[in-house]
């Protein structure tokens, strides 16, 4: 995954006086505790803007519900939140405003196939911030001031600590690939920085999955034992 991009700051700023008015006005609404709860300390809490069902409650990214993504009662307080959605012409899966507290601390994870090279991304908008917040991805500090629009590729290990007295906000959407954003993305690095390297299948691995594939003897295992000889 070396050539994979881990980060891209868009050349887009948004109205920073703006978020922070949609912000304020749900910041009375019910948000609820991150649900990785072993991945943090201190106060990491979330409200979602679109969601499964459209419940702002479920702020769950990866939810196996069969429930379609519908805008929630507090997006509908957020006319520029809205605009800023309706400006970005892809399929959003998960919208949320992630907050984390003065002091508190994400310990270092991975998300699971949130590359823009698996096909969903993710995007984040700081609306609130402050200079102490350490954002650790790969090795590297990314450091995401109010109103910018970020890109990070968090399959890599990343870990964020605020260090500040404020809370850390931001907007984070998570959405699917298309031409669109294709476009928008092949801007700022070329496409092949986005493509995961073909695996390499040494001979002795290579025979004893031609083995398998013969013992189930069906037309799709022929084929793929007939690509396997010719590559």
């Amino acid at each position: 995954m070396d050539r994979l991009v881990r980060a891209i700051k868009f050349p887009i700023v948004f109205d920073k006086e703006k978020l922070a008015t949609d912000t304020i006005k749900i910041l009375n609404q019910k948000w609820t505790n991150h649900y990785n709860t072993n991945d943090y300390s201190g106060k990491w809490t979330s409200i979602a803007l679109i969601s499964k069902g459209g419940n702002p409650e479920n702020i769950n990214a990866f939810s196996g519900s069969a429930e379609k993504f519908l805008p929630t009662e507090a997006l509908a307080l957020c006319d520029y939140f809205k605009e800023i959605l309706d400006n970005f012409l892809f399929e959003k899966i998960t919208v949320r405003l992630l907050n984390l507290g003065a002091g508190a601390e994400i310990k270092p994870h991975t998300d699971y196939c949130l590359g823009y090279e698996d096909g969903e991304f993710r995007l984040h908008i700081p609306i609130i911030t402050n200079s102490n917040v350490e954002f650790i991805l790969d090795g590297q500090r990314i450091i995401m001031n109010e109103g910018e629009c970020w890109y990070l590729n968090t399959n890599f290990l990343h870990s964020v600590k605020n260090g500040g007295d404020t809370d850390r906000i931001h907007l984070v959407i998570d959405g699917i690939r298309n031409e669109w954003t294709d476009t928008l993305f092949f801007k700022e690095a070329p496409g092949d920085a986005f493509k995961k390297p073909t695996p390499v299948i040494h001979e002795d691995q290579k025979k004893l999955i031609i083995a398998e594939l013969e013992k189930m003897n069906s037309p799709v295992a022929k084929e793929l034992i007939d690509n396997l000889k010719r590559n």
